[in-house]
């Protein structure tokens, strides 16, 4: 049987190269690190995702699936923050959502008929002007991962929420 998730990792992979190009071009402008976590918050992800990170998961030694299950049992719907963060790290960094993995970073926003870039006041600072190609389009972003997310769906007969909150997924794990 064909990878599930082959759709899915193609465009994590894209992101990824994508992600890392802006991150070389604006080079000590992209202030990121291990520990930044001031916009990890709780979120909801796509089913296609929400599965690629309980295949992770699953793929952890024992006790440290035991310690994030354990973790976001713990984790309360009061806190705004991603219920994966533990000392300011993600216990699944690398089967972080496509949103994570593009955190910080400049992205194009269309609101109505105004289109406008963002991005975290900490990067970029002292840029007055931003290269097109150092900026992410985040709605055609979102409009490819919905349109892999739809095919996963279909393929495999999946019925699941539109979008599921992080804090669920310790529901979805053994």
């Amino acid at each position: 049987m064909a990878d599930p998730l082959a759709n899915y990792r193609s465009l994590l992979a894209k992101v990824d190269d994508l992600c890392r190009g802006i991150e070389d071009r604006l080079g000590e402008a992209i202030t990121c690190h291990a520990g930044c976590s001031s916009c990890c918050l709780s979120i909801s992800v796509f089913p296609v995702e929400a599965v690629a990170m309980i295949e992770a998961a699953n793929r952890l030694p024992v006790e440290e699936l035991q310690q994030l299950k354990r973790h976001l049992a713990a984790w309360s719907e009061d806190d705004q923050r991603c219920p994966l963060l533990a000392g300011e790290r993600c216990l699944l960094y690398e089967a972080r959502p496509i949103i994570c993995r593009t955190h910080g970073l400049p992205i194009l926003l269309v609101e109505g008929e105004q289109r406008r870039v963002d991005v975290c006041p900490m990067n970029c600072q002292g840029i007055d002007h931003l290269p097109g190609e150092a900026i992410l389009d985040l709605e055609r972003l979102n409009t490819l991962l919905a349109a892999v997310n739809a095919l996963y769906l279909r393929e495999f007969g999946i019925r699941l929420p539109e979008r599921i909150p992080i804090s669920q997924l310790a529901e979805m794990l053994p």
